[in-house]
């Protein structure tokens, strides 16, 4: 029994699979709050302040909200993402993403989101490079 071969092959696209995209940007999504958690405990701050920041763009500074309103955007960011990072190059380009992102989500959104405004801002950046760097590692490993 002969098949035929899978969408992209043959165009010299890498034959990258939804599956793998999808467990980069869990990782990326999952991983990403390092910077801040650790910040958090090494200042005696609550972790929980920026997950409950993030609910304030549903509405309500909750956590719920706000992990909501994280998954929302780090699937949104990964997906646009991985359409466009090259290959072989991602973590360089992840980390170049990940500081224009925060700088949207940051500079500009936040500006206008009292609870995102107050947060401390080097580690919020750390976690958008984390995010770009993470998402690319695991695309190229993969």
């Amino acid at each position: 029994m002969r098949t035929s071969p899978g969408p992209g092959a043959g165009t010299g696209v890498s034959d990258e699979t939804a599956r793998n995209r999808i467990i980069a940007v869990v990782a990326a999504g999952t991983l990403s709050g390092i910077p801040s958690t650790v910040h958090a405990l090494l200042t005696g701050g609550s972790v929980l302040t920026a997950t409950r920041a993030a609910g304030t763009l549903l509405g309500r500074a909750t956590v719920t909200r706000g992990i909501v309103a994280h998954v929302a955007l780090s699937v949104s960011w990964g997906y646009l993402l991985v359409k466009v990072m090259p290959p072989g190059r991602r973590v360089e380009a992840g980390l170049v993403a990940g500081a224009a992102i925060a700088a949207l989500d940051l500079g500009v959104v936040g500006r206008h989101v009292p609870a995102i405004r107050a947060l401390p801002q080097l580690p919020q950046w750390a976690d958008h490079l984390a995010f770009g760097a993470v998402l690319g590692a695991v695309l190229d490993s993969r």
